[in-house]
């Protein structure tokens, strides 16, 4: 029947459809088609009677899970020990050979691959001999299948017989599962060649027997770990010798020494890099050889002339070799002497990574150090002339310690940290009147003002009317040296500093004696903040020591307080107190009395902020910087009132002030909106506060306003004075809880 021409189909590809679709009905036996084959079912996909359909594939048994072969057994591989023979033709040594092979059965694909390990020096081609594919039986359309493989099974792989010996322990647990059984393990025949080789290569000795150090472990293990330690050469006895300093370096990584030597300053000798270069260092000087004497090979007899056609023989087993000992890492060790090509060093001494290879390798746990240094005792201090009056102390040491004069350095940090930000003035101040007998000078008032960004005082008299004394500055602001000291001498003086000011103290200010007896609320509190800085403001030693000093005496502390505790307040005034604490311990100075009052306390009067003054630093901060932008920043706080109210809280004022750079510092900025209007629960009506800080369209009046304010304050403001002190609290704290 002619086939009909299709466009673009061409009769080649036609026909083998056709033959592809002829393929599924007939089958070929003995290139005659038959229109059922041996492998072909019958009608409905039925077996014929009689016929056994084989199976192409490796059948397993089927457990709970109906997982495809190539998934249930991905890199499931059953590993066979095998062999075949080969023979050799052509060859008297061997007539055939006996080659050990792997055989890999992959279980997802029933594919086979054979591999034979590779042998030194074999002169055949080894590894993959037949790669990883299905194999047919022999004359057969089958493949092999995990049926064919157990232990004493002959199998043959394209023409090649392998005989299966052994196999690993995964296959014989999978070939029991299978219900398979397995023959004993065989043994592999020795290989005649084999043998023969071996025994040869035995029997064999080089000409040349060079001997193989391998170091390249020790390179790897130990580069760059480098031993140090201190030695010391006592050269005195030799002519215009001394006491030399050396540092020995010693490599791990390839057990070489070096040696550079310590020169101190003015020693008169040339500073050289190294004393002893790197290399081995033999233990024996006396058994170093000559030049040419020690080689690594010893000709014991020549025959006829050498490099013509002659030959010599080598001392193979080295009978005249000369052994060198060389120091290893085990020989040093402090206080070890050792030989440094006849000069003797005393190890004296190692650093932190040497003693810790000595702990973690030979456990030694004592590194006692050997002194070998000189006595510190010859050290010459150098001398300074002594201050000449010019300048300050500093200044003038410093234009003795160089040819060029430089400045002395201020500390930087400090007075970065301590200066002047915000509300922190960073100054203390006390109140302080002299000490003296006359009656016009004992009833003056000093300020006495202590710098703490440079530590500087500041003594000022605030003027009194109708006194006769004309008040103003005291004492010029500057350092001021502790009394008892040399005018001129050639060490720095000592100048007070701020531990030394505290109430009760008594000081002497160029002659001035002066008595503190009363301190503001800033310098309290600063004090009382840091307790490592100002021992005495620290509540927790004053308790401390009043309660060492009280004892078991609580009883009679109590009935004090009664007494002077009628109506059973739990409180007495100031007075009672500290004529109380005075009896308890005389020592605690008005400092320590004055910090455990404020402690106890109860306060009197109106700590606020002085609304107007607030208002005008605030205004004048923000003026100084040119910041005018107080439109934007009412745009801002109406975005953030989501409600419409007016109002927004206290931390989004600071949040938007933060984002828009307004150039007022933080505790500022909270003080400010203390007193901001609002609704007293930290809600702040944003457009009047605006128009608050308003320099440009709503200026604050002027006022007075001075940086220290020195001329202000004249001793503690009634509002911030002590009136009365709970001892209930202070008997509590001191001798627990009482009834």
């Amino acid at each position: 029947m002619a086939l009909p021409f299709l466009p673009g189909n061409s009769f080649k590809s036609t026909l083998g459809k056709t033959k592809h679709h002829k393929s599924h009905h007939f089958d070929y036996s003995n290139d005659v088609a038959m229109l059922v084959g041996q492998s072909k079912p019958g009608i409905g996909g039925e077996p014929i009677r009689g016929q056994v359909i084989k199976p192409r594939m490796s059948s397993f048994p089927r457990g709970e899970s109906q997982l495809p072969n190539w998934v249930a057994y991905d890199q499931k591989v059953l590993c066979f020990d095998a062999f075949f023979h080969e023979e050799v033709i052509e060859k008297r040594e061997e007539q055939f050979r006996v080659r050990e092979c792997k055989i890999y059965f992959y279980l997802e694909d029933d594919s086979i691959q054979v591999i034979e390990p590779r042998a030194k020096n074999s002169g055949i081609p080894q590894g993959t001999l037949i790669r990883r594919h299905r194999i047919n039986k022999p004359n057969s359309d089958q493949f092999y299948t995990v049926e064919d493989f157990n232990i004493d099974n002959e199998i043959n792989l394209y023409s090649k017989i392998f005989k299966i010996t052994n196999c690993d322990n995964f296959t014989y647990n999978f070939l029991r599962k299978l219900g398979i059984k397995i023959s004993q393990p065989a043994d592999i025949p020795v290989d005649p060649y084999g043998e023969y080789r071996k025994a040869m290569d035995g029997s064999m000795q080089p000409l040349r027997p060079y001997e193989k150090h391998d170091t390249l472990k020790q390179f790897l293990d130990h580069d760059r770990h480098v031993l140090r330690f201190y030695c010391y050469w006592d050269d005195s006895d030799s002519m215009f010798g001394d006491p030399r300093e050396m540092v020995l370096h010693y490599f791990l990584a390839d057990d070489t020494m070096e040696m550079r030597e310590v020169i101190p300053p003015n020693s008169g000798r040339d500073n050289v890099a190294v004393f002893l270069r790197r290399g081995k260092m033999p233990k024996d000087v006396e058994s170093v050889q000559q030049p040419g004497v020690k080689t690594d090979r010893t000709v014991l007899n020549v025959f006829g002339p050498m490099g013509h056609g002659g030959r010599y023989i080598l001392d193979s087993l080295k009978t005249g070799a000369i052994h060198t000992e060389f120091y290893k890492d085990s020989d040093l060790t402090i206080g070890t002497v050792i030989n440094v090509w006849g000069r003797k060093f005393i190890i004296c001494d190692c650093d932190e990574f040497t003693k810790e290879y000595y702990k973690s390798k030979y456990g030694i746990e004592q590194f006692t150090p050997i002194t070998y240094k000189q006595n510190a005792g010859y050290k010459l201090d150098r001398q300074y002339p002594p201050y000449n009056g010019f300048g300050s102390e500093e200044d003038s040491l410093c234009s003795c310690m160089g040819l060029l004069p430089k400045p002395p350095k201020r500390d930087f940090i400090k007075f970065m940290e301590k200066d002047r930000h915000g509300l922190e003035s960073n100054v203390l101040r006390f109140l302080a009147k002299l000490n003296t007998t006359k009656p016009i000078d004992m009833e003056r008032r000093f300020i006495i003002s202590y710098f703490l960004c440079d530590d500087t005082i500041l003594v000022f008299e605030p003027p009194v009317r109708n006194s006769g004394i004309i008040g103003g500055k005291f004492l010029e602001r500057g350092r001021i040296k502790k009394p008892g000291q040399p005018l001129y001498s050639t060490k720095l003086s000592d100048y007070f500093s701020a531990q030394d000011l505290y109430v009760g103290s008594s000081v002497d200010f160029s002659g001035h004696k002066f008595i503190l007896v009363d301190a503001d609320e800033y310098a309290f509190r600063y004090m009382e903040e840091h307790p490592a800085e100002f021992p005495l403001a620290n509540i927790n030693n004053i308790v401390q020591k009043i309660k060492n000093k009280i004892g078991n005496s609580m009883e009679d502390v109590r009935a004090f307080f009664a007494r002077n505790d009628p109506h059973g307040a739990g409180a007495v005034n100031y007075e009672q107190f500290h004529s109380l604490m005075q009896q308890i311990d005389g020592n605690l100075t008005e400092q320590e009395i004055m910090t455990i009052a404020r402690y106890y306390s109860d306060r009197s009067g109106d700590n606020s902020v002085d609304a107007a003054k607030l208002m005008v630093i605030a205004q004048e901060q923000l003026r100084k910087r040119n910041y005018e932008d107080f439109a934007k920043l009412l745009d801002a706080l109406q975005y953030e009132d989501k409600e419409k109210s007016g109002q927004v809280h206290a931390e989004v004022i600071r949040s938007v002030f933060h984002a828009h750079h307004v150039p007022l510092p933080d505790d500022m900025l909270r003080a400010v909106l203390t007193i901001a209007p609002g609704d007293g629960s930290s809600n702040i009506v944003y457009s009047e506060f605006i128009k608050l800080i308003n320099w440009k369209d709503n200026p604050a009046a002027p006022i007075q306003y001075t940086a220290t304010q020195d001329e202000g304050w004249s001793g503690t403001q009634p509002k911030n004075q002590i009136n009365s002190v709970n001892y209930m609290a202070i008997l509590k704290d001191i001798f627990g809880n009482i009834d």
